[in-house]
């Protein structure tokens, strides 16, 4: 893998999730790697996060699963939106659960791309799958000719 692409990728991730505050604040999700084409995030099950089942929201593991694929799908500097989605869902989240969701790019042609999520437990059993088209826009996530602040001193 080429290492500015790399490199590249981890800012674009890190600006992203600066600026994700539904991600980050409100469902409380850390983003784990954003590499070029690929992205993984991971949440716990909160009593927030349950419905009156008393288990996961389906909502908030699609979430999880979108805003994996969003950072996958921009990890190439190149700004991009969903286009259309679809989820799976296989098993229940229950409170106290540790959802990892990893993103990978499928396809890549032209302005679109295809990417597929896996949402898993702690113990690695599949929760959902979700499948992702995207689309590029005009422009770019991070200046692609701006120093990264995290190689400053």
């Amino acid at each position: 893998m080429n290492v500015d692409a790399v490199a590249l990728a981890a800012r674009v991730g890190r600006q992203m999730f600066e600026g994700d505050r539904a991600s980050r604040d409100t469902m409380g999700m850390e983003l784990l790697a954003c590499e070029p084409g690929r992205a993984v995030m991971r949440m716990q099950v909160r009593e927030l996060h349950l419905n009156g089942h008393r288990i996961c929201h389906g909502g908030f593991i699609f979430t999880l699963a979108d805003s994996t694929f969003a950072f996958a799908c921009n990890s190439r500097n190149r700004v991009t939106v969903a286009a259309g989605c679809s989820i799976e869902f296989l098993k229940p989240g229950q409170l106290g659960d540790v959802l990892t969701c990893e993103g990978v790019e499928q396809v890549l042609q032209g302005r679109h791309g295809i990417y597929d999520m896996t949402v898993r437990n702690q113990q690695g059993d599949v929760v959902a799958v979700f499948r992702g088209k995207s689309a590029q826009l005009q422009g770019t996530v991070v200046p692609e000719d701006a120093p990264d602040s995290q190689d400053q001193p």
